[in-house]
């Protein structure tokens, strides 16, 4: 089993075999099915798959009708473009009439690298998680996103999955299955709990790892259901642990950290520290060099760890 994995390649050979499984599957993308790795899905489905150009609000519009008319739509490309470019398209068409269409974004985040500010979708998760009935799920290997593109197939309603550019370390084995709406223990500490999501869920284990030879004894929770969030196993880490840090890949505002501590203050209130991105956009870079320069890393997570734990015993 190789140590790193696509997502996306991940996403576009499950949808392969959902089409074989279900003659309802259609897909639908947007002139970039080489990229989100719909073209898999192209090949061996012609007549269930529309390329529907540099269209991005017409693609989600044309999904919303295939939806109305009982398939079950698959739509696809860079996160930057949905929910940004076509937002309005989403929150009319699908969100308000509540229509079974799920929208498989790639590239999200900074790690897209070279491509630079126009095409990082920072701010993604805030805009779509604002729109009542969506499910967003940003998983955290390519294990677990086959995983959820099996469970959002199969659950009616709209769904939001988030997906990166480059490989990413994998946290899971096969063995391993997604539970819709619950978070994963990944670890199990005493004296601060860090929430992670994405591709920071591997970073999320190595600060840990590097925190428990400095003692420091933490917990790791895969978020990757997002909405809705896993309140009780948020409420849970707060009381075991009396402290928690959050680690995701796009601004601070309107992301995990945010929903993790509007339940953290409803319902026990510990102190909190927020691994993101700062209030900017980012330049452009290779992928590392990116999630260092914007405070992104096992480093990053580890000096919020260490900043938390002090404020939970002064």
């Amino acid at each position: 089993m190789p140590k790193e994995a696509s997502t996306r390649e991940a996403y576009g050979k499950t949808l392969v075999e959902l089409g074989r499984e279900n003659p309802d599957i259609v897909v639908l993308d947007a002139d970039l099915s080489r990229s989100t790795m719909t073209h898999f899905f192209a090949s061996e489905f012609p007549n269930r798959f529309f390329d529907c150009g540099i269209a991005e609000q017409n693609m989600v519009s044309i999904a919303a009708g295939l939806a109305a008319s009982g398939k079950i739509p698959f739509a696809s490309t860079f996160a930057v473009f949905l929910p940004g470019r076509c937002f309005d398209q989403v929150r009319m068409s699908i969100a308000q009439p509540g229509f079974n269409v799920k929208l498989v974004a790639t590239h999200g985040g900074i790690s897209i690298g070279e491509d630079g500010t126009s095409h990082q979708a920072v701010e993604d998760l805030a805009l779509i998680g604002s729109l009542p009935g969506f499910t967003v799920i940003v998983p955290a290997d390519a294990i677990e996103t086959v995983q959820a593109v099996k469970v959002a197939a199969a659950n009616y309603g709209p769904f939001y999955i988030r997906l990166c550019r480059p490989k990413i370390p994998l946290v899971y084995n096969e063995s391993y299955r997604f539970n819709l709406g619950k978070a994963v223990s990944m670890r199990q500490g005493k004296d601060a709990t860090i929430i992670a999501i994405g591709l920071m869920v591997a970073a999320a284990l190595e600060a840990a790892d590097n925190l428990k030879q400095e003692g420091i004894d933490c917990s790791v929770l895969n978020m990757s259901t997002l909405k809705p969030i896993d309140k009780a196993a948020i409420i849970k880490a707060a009381t075991d642990t009396g402290a928690i840090v959050t680690a995701e890949e796009h601004l601070a505002h309107g992301g995990l950290g945010s929903e993790v501590a509007q339940v953290v203050a409803r319902h026990h209130s510990v102190p909190m520290e927020f691994v993101a991105i700062k209030d900017t956009y980012a330049k452009s870079g290779k992928p590392a060099e990116l999630l260092q320069r914007y405070g992104l890393t096992a480093k990053d997570i580890e000096q919020a760890v260490r900043s938390v734990v002090k404020k939970k015993v002064s």
